[in-house]
């Protein structure tokens, strides 16, 4: 089974590292039948009456658990990494929800909302039903984001992933073939839609972040000569993740 953890506002200004970096280690404290499946980063409404660091993202990790009576164990593991983690000043936020709860459909439509208005601690606390919510430091704000990081990932349709099949391992350029042996689908955003062959190779430019859609891992690419692909993005300054 899955369980979604939600990160959120772990850091400040100065911070040496952000919440996609506390997320992704995270994954060193899991017990002996326990993985992460993936980090995915969710981006949600930038608006200068909501107080965040650099961009106002949050984070999901996926962790598969192989036997269910290890799930309880999930939780303390990951409130004392992100009470270590959270830099003094910051609001840090976590959300704990497994796979099939009957909350995630209220929290995937609290999700879609915080990417277009201002939400409140109160309504994420009501999108969690009885799951775990809880802030620790602050001003608690981060259970705002930490939720929607849950509900936008649940959905299947948001986010990039900033830890998958140790994605910072791969070559650039690196083939079709590698990527999707690695559950990694690449499809072209080409206007005629060829399908890039297991042969051909993808330049990642060194920054390699899959996408979250149709609750698969997919590596939108654009042609740049024949059997040759770029992917979409790059890295933005100042990007935490």
């Amino acid at each position: 089974m899955r369980v979604y953890i939600g990160f959120d506002d772990t850091d400040i200004l100065d911070s040496e590292f952000g919440t996609g970096k506390v997320a992704r280690r995270y994954e060193r404290l899991l017990p002996t039948g326990c993985r992460v499946w993936g980090v995915v980063r969710q981006q949600l409404l930038v608006d200068p009456r909501i107080p965040y660091t650099s961009h106002n993202s949050s984070a999901c990790i996926v962790v598969e658990v192989a036997d269910p009576p290890l799930v309880p164990s999930l939780l303390p593991l990951a409130i004392e990494h992100l009470e270590r983690s959270s830099a003094p000043g910051s609001d840090p936020g976590l959300c704990f929800v497994c796979e099939g709860d009957q909350s995630l459909p209220a929290l995937i439509t609290f999700g879609r909302l915080c990417t277009e208005r201002i939400m409140t601690q109160a309504d994420a606390r009501q999108a969690a039903g009885g799951n775990h919510l809880s802030g620790h430091g602050g001003t608690n704000d981060g259970i705002i984001g930490a939720a929607a990081a849950i509900g936008l990932t649940a959905s299947g349709w948001n986010g990039r992933f900033i830890e998958f099949a140790n994605l910072r391992e791969f070559p650039d350029p690196v083939s079709v073939g590698e990527l999707a042996g690695k559950g990694i689908r690449v499809v072209s955003l080409e206007r005629d839609a060829i399908c890039p062959a297991p042969g051909d190779l993808v330049r990642t430019k060194g920054w390699l972040r899959p996408r979250l859609w149709g609750h698969e891992v997919v590596l939108p690419v654009m042609p740049t000569g024949p059997g040759r692909w770029e992917s979409m993005g790059d890295k933005r300054k100042k990007d935490k993740p």
